[in-house]
């Protein structure tokens, strides 16, 4: 009798059997969403270990978890007559009616977990409750169980997972070597451990402890102890609680600095209510946090804990429960946003050259006008060491009027709703040496600082553009006659789609003919710094018809300006007077986010006293 399959359904012509799956086959299915990798089982394992009120948890691994994974608790157990109900599916503590589901506050919840552990492996079950005389123990093997027997063990509960997918072998062709799935394993615990600093963890891999966290530590001290003691100088800790009722959130969190940014997310650990989740408009809202100070490619490092209201979120929208959707996203945006910006407008962002890796910069959490590394050599000895290199580039004080006679070649705007400059009180500043027209040398109480005068100016162009833009459209400059462009359909095409771009920057440019178009206008601006308007349009033209400016309006609008800041810049090469020096050295103090350039490039290092001393032998 020939097999009924789809083919032969097909040839036949004869509808298809309906048919009952077995219910191994069903744990099997479910087992494909939940259970991806031995890291899945671990974090299913450890999420129940969570929910059972554990104070420590011990995770083991051998084989990259492929042959072993042992989670083993103190948590308050299952009781004996419940081990065999635990390992059915869709059988859970955690809810009982459609209503919980909005309001989810444990880590599991679906009650499908261990059965679908168990369909694909050999698993053994041991708990003990605290009322309860000794454990007990269970085994299964795909849908093969065993009698529950008694067996010693203390309160709290162990599985024990060996040879995932043992049944399924085309799932296990598919797991990575076992060091890439050992590395993914303790990612999950690592993470946990952050989420969780009560509770202690312990992380043994073939045999060898690779993580041992106590119970009971400090939130921040839990998450320096597992992403690296050498970081602590470099996260900055930040704070929001805006909680009201059911709606609202609070916020503790690490934000890193910006030398620490990394090529891929996985420096971001995000956590809702102490749930590791991935969400993009979190990752969105970190991005627009750096924007500036990183350069685009690069992901920011972060650790955020939001606590809110489980019916503000709904976690039950991922298989693995790794996704989350909100009642109002734009209010966690917000929030994170303006959160991770106060914090990194606090702190001194220069790069700070030396450190425990040599010669990598390294960052410096100081407050920008405060107090640094201890001086064991005169700051003042070494500036009269520069001063005899080149002493005509460098002052020892300065004049208000010339100051201000300075800011004119690199403003704006100078109509009369142009706020002033504020001006600090003249003070003796510090002495400052250009070194080959590109590089500035001056100092602060910290060491020696080294500034890229075009990074540096190209961060004062674009800040004084953005502050001008926020009041209305730049001011335009009127040709007597169109300056002719030369252009493609395509490029034309490009200039219809950003018309209202061009308006707000001050460019009024219209299509000549099928393949020209006029030049009538462009923004002052350029002209006082030199820039070629045609150069100028014809470069961006080129941008907007590669679609390679931003997604949405302000975002191609920063784009646009950070375009006309680099080519209104100094550039490398440009020979500055003192007068030009001083202004470029104190837009530095006034400008935000001025020790990066708009593309996110560092535009200043400092090299320390402290560093000086260990190159000289000193320290």
């Amino acid at each position: 009798m020939e097999v009924e399959t789809p083919e032969t359904t097909r040839r036949t012509g004869q509808a298809p059997e309906i048919r009952t799956l077995a219910p191994l086959l069903v744990n099997q299915i479910a087992a494909g969403e939940v259970v991806e990798r031995p890291a899945s089982v671990v974090k299913e394992l450890v999420d129940n270990a969570i929910d059972a009120r554990a104070t420590r948890i011990r995770v083991d691994l051998e084989d990259g978890g492929i042959e072993l994974v042992r989670v083993t608790d103190d948590g308050v157990g299952v009781g004996q007559g419940q081990l065999l109900k635990a390992l059915e599916p869709h059988a859970t503590s955690k809810i009982r009616e459609a209503a919980d589901l909005d309001s989810i506050a444990t880590m599991g919840f679906r009650g499908e977990a261990l059965a679908s552990i168990a369909s694909v492996s050999r698993m053994t079950l041991r708990s003990r409750t605290r009322d309860e005389q000794h454990a007990a123990s269970l085994s299964c093997e795909g849908d093969v169980f065993s009698d529950v027997r008694p067996e010693a063990g203390p309160v709290g509960t162990a599985v024990t997972v060996r040879n995932l997918f043992f049944n399924t072998p085309a799932r296990r062709k598919f797991l990575r070597t076992p060091r890439t799935e050992q590395m993914r394993c303790a990612e999950i615990v690592r993470d946990l451990a952050i989420a969780h600093p009560a509770i202690g963890f312990v992380l043994t891999i073939d045999g060898e402890t690779r993580l041992d966290l106590p119970p009971g530590q400090g939130v921040r001290d839990r998450a320096i102890a597992v992403l690296g003691r050498e970081f602590a100088d470099q996260l900055l800790e930040l704070t929001a609680d805006e909680f009201d009722d059911a709606r609202g959130m609070t916020l503790w969190g690490l934000a890193g600095l910006p030398e620490i940014a990394r090529p891929t997310i996985k420096g971001q650990h995000v956590f809702i209510n102490g749930r590791p989740v991935r969400d993009r408009t979190i990752q969105h809202a970190l991005q627009e946090a750096y924007r500036g100070l990183i350069e685009p490619s690069r992901k920011p490092t972060a650790v955020l804990m939001l606590e809110m209201d489980p019916s503000a979120v709904d976690v039950n929208v991922h298989p693995a429960k790794a996704e989350v959707r909100f009642r109002d996203a734009s209010m966690i945006r917000t929030v994170i946003l303006r959160a991770v910006r106060a914090a990194l407008s606090r702190a001194d962002l220069t790069p700070r050259w030396g450190g425990p890796h040599g010669d990598a910069p390294r960052g410096a959490n100081h407050n920008m006008y405060g107090a640094g590394a201890g001086s064991g050599v005169s700051a003042w000895q070494l500036a009269e060491t520069l001063r005899s290199i080149n002493p005509q580039h460098l002052g020892s004080s300065y004049d208000i009027d010339a100051l201000r006679a300075a800011i004119a070649p690199s403003s704006v705007d100078t109509s009369q709703d142009e706020p002033a400059m504020t001006l600090p009180t003249p003070v003796r500043r510090d002495p400052v040496l250009q070194v080959h027209n590109s590089f500035l040398i001056t100092q602060d109480e910290q060491g020696v600082v080294i500034i890229d005068q075009h990074a540096l100016h190209e961060r004062v162009m674009f800040e004084k553009l953005l502050a001008r833009i926020s009041r209305g459209k730049l001011p335009s400059q009127r040709l007597l006659t169109p300056v002719v462009i030369d252009a493609s359909a395509a490029r034309i095409e490009a200039l219809e789609r950003s018309r209202e771009l061009l308006d707000r920057l001050g460019f009024e440019a219209d299509a000549m003919g099928p393949e020209t178009i006029g030049l009538h206008a462009y923004p002052g601006f350029l002209d006082e710094r030199r820039v070629e308007p045609r150069e100028f349009l014809e470069d961006f033209l080129d941008h907007a018809e590669k679609n390679e400016l931003g997604g949405d309006n302000e975002d191609a609008l920063r784009d646009i300006l950070d375009m006309m800041s680099c080519k209104a810049a100094v550039k490398a090469g440009d020979n500055l007077t003192p007068q030009e020096l001083e202004e470029l050295l104190l837009m530095r103090e006034q400008v935000e986010r001025s020790s990066n350039c708009p593309h996110g490039r560092p535009t200043t290092i400092r090299l320390t006293i402290r560093e000086l001393e260990r190159r000289f032998g000193r320290g």
